[in-house]
Formats: structure tokens, C-alpha cells, sequence
């Protein structure tokens, strides 16, 4: 089967409740939320997945994918009401409300839920944090990557697919701050060949292991994502969080952000001035 059929669906967390899936833990599901919510912290996200998220998403060159965006019920009426308004010229993305649950069990669920054909045909699914980015090309090449692939995805129910080629980068009120990285396995950039029938997701695993689950691929031919970088990251929550250097785009950088990512720099001024 050629990769031009398959179903490819992303899945994205925008500060859902989860039980469990968070690096920094919390003692009551009100703490994860009074967490979630707060103010600064929203602010931030929201202006993230406007400004870095979802443009080069927007701008696929192959726009034929499927984009879920899981909240929690609880998500403050204004902050969802923003939500909506950024996704309203992206008939790819739905908004996907759930009540607190264990985290890989309720991924799992909201990805076979929303599969065509009853999951009769292979997929490719791949997730997507609210503060990163993938290049305008990256739905493109994650169906080539697959037909490079078809070997492999004859033999094996998944097969992971890695684009460890991109940048790590802050917005700032001067703008992005970033530098090149090389990432494997890192989630972002990240997808995976699942075979019809087959009920495990891309959320089933940790995505720095998915190497010690499945046949991988992997792909450093060009820039492919940007990881975003910022005060609220799950991963930076705790104590001896290695620290990222991280510089200015200049003249060229600005162009290339914008025709890799769709990123514009003076946006990202404006949004975060």
C-alpha cells in the first residue's frame, strides 16, 4: 500500500490533566491543574503554539493529515475559546476535550478513536508538543519516508520514523534564540508506521526507547524541527536541567526559520514584546 493513502494523524497535548505523563508530578489532580493553568504559564503556551506550533503545520506542503489537540474538560473557557480561534483556518485540527486519566491509556484511545476505516488500514501517527515545530515539508516526508520504508512495514506491525535534524530555540521579545541540534528520538519530528489492527500508538511508548520497541529510520538530511525551549518546559522542572546555548537568528536565520517552519520573527517580537 502506498503511502499516499495511509491516514497520517498527529496528537498534541495542550496542558491536559493527565494522571501520570508529566516529568514533574503533583500530589492532587487540583494540583496538576492550579499547575496547568496559571496564568503565566498559559500565556506562554498559548503564544508558543500560535507563534511556533501551528504555522508550519498550517503551511504543509502536503495538507492531507489529521491533527488532534486533547484538552482537558476542565480547561478555562477563555483559554479554550483562544484555542478555537487559532485552529479556525485548520480544517486538519480538532480540539479533543477528556476528563483527567492515565496518560498512555487515554492517548491511546483518542488516536483509535479517531482513525478512518475502522483502523482496517495502516497509519502513520506521529505527536507534537504545543512549543515545537515541524518543517512545511514534514507530512511530505514522513508518507516518502514510509514508501522508503514499505520493506520494513511489510514485515513489522511499526516502524518508527526520525528526523533528528533541526534546532533548539526560545522565543523572546527580541525575537528567536536558537541553535542547530541533533535530536534522535526526541518527539518531535518523530513518527511511526503502524499497521492495520494493530492497537498501540505512537503514545504507547516513550519516545527516547522507541528504538528498543521497533524497527527505526532515521533521517538527517535537512531541518526538520524546532524544539522549543522555555521556562515552562516539563523537562526543565527539576534541578540539574543541562543548560542550552543559545543565540540570535541573524538576516539568514530569519529567512530560513520562515521557510522551514513558517516562523516569523517579527511575529514572534510582537506576540512576546
Amino acid at each position: 500500500m502506498r503511502a499516499s493513502d495511509m491516514q497520517v494523524i498527529g496528537l498534541c497535548r495542550f496542558s491536559y490533566p493527565a494522571l501520570g505523563g508529566f516529568q514533574v508530578e503533583h500530589e492532587t489532580i487540583d494540583e496538576r491543574r492550579a499547575f496547568l493553568y496559571a496564568p503565566a504559564r498559559m500565556e506562554e503556551r498559548l503564544r508558543t503554539f500560535e507563534t511556533i506550533a501551528l504555522p508550519g503545520l498550517k503551511a504543509q506542503t502536503d495538507p492531507k493529515f489529521d491533527f488532534l489537540i486533547v484538552v482537558g474538560t476542565c480547561l478555562p473557557a477563555a483559554y479554550r475559546a483562544r484555542l478555537e480561534a487559532m485552529i479556525a483556518d485548520m480544517p486538519q485540527a480538532k480540539i479533543v476535550a477528556e476528563e483527567p486519566a492515565q496518560h498512555r491509556p487515554i492517548m491511546k484511545k483518542i488516536i483509535n478513536r479517531h482513525l478512518r476505516d475502522g483502523a482496517t488500514l495502516p497509519s502513520l501517527q506521529f505527536r507534537h508538543d504545543d512549543d515545537d515545530a515541524v518543517a512545511v515539508n514534514f507530512v511530505q516526508r514522513f508518507r516518502e519516508a514510509a514508501d522508503d520504508s514499505s520493506g520494513l512495514l511489510a514485515k513489522h506491525a511499526m516502524v518508527a520514523i526520525d528526523f533528528n535534524r533541526g534546532f533548539t530555540a526560545e522565543a523572546t521579545p527580541e525575537g528567536i534564540m536558537a541553535t542547530p541540534s541533533f535530536m534522535p528520538y526526541y518527539g518531535v519530528a518523530l513518527g511511526m508506521a503502524v499497521a492495520p489492527f494493530e492497537k498501540k500508538t505512537i503514545m504507547n511508548f516513550n519516545h527516547t526507547k522507541l528504538n528498543q520497541a521497533m524497527p527505526t529510520v532515521t533521517y538527517s538530511d535537512e531541518d526538520m524541527f524546532l524544539r522549543g525551549h522555555n521556562a515552562f518546559n516539563d523537562s526543565r522542572q527539576k534541578a540539574n536541567v543541562k543548560q542550552v546555548a543559545l543565540a540570535p537568528l541573524d538576516r539568514a536565520g530569519e529567512a530560513h526559520f520562515k521557510a522551514r517552519f513558517a516562523i516569523d520573527n517579527d511575529q514572534i517580537r510582537r506576540s512576546f514584546a
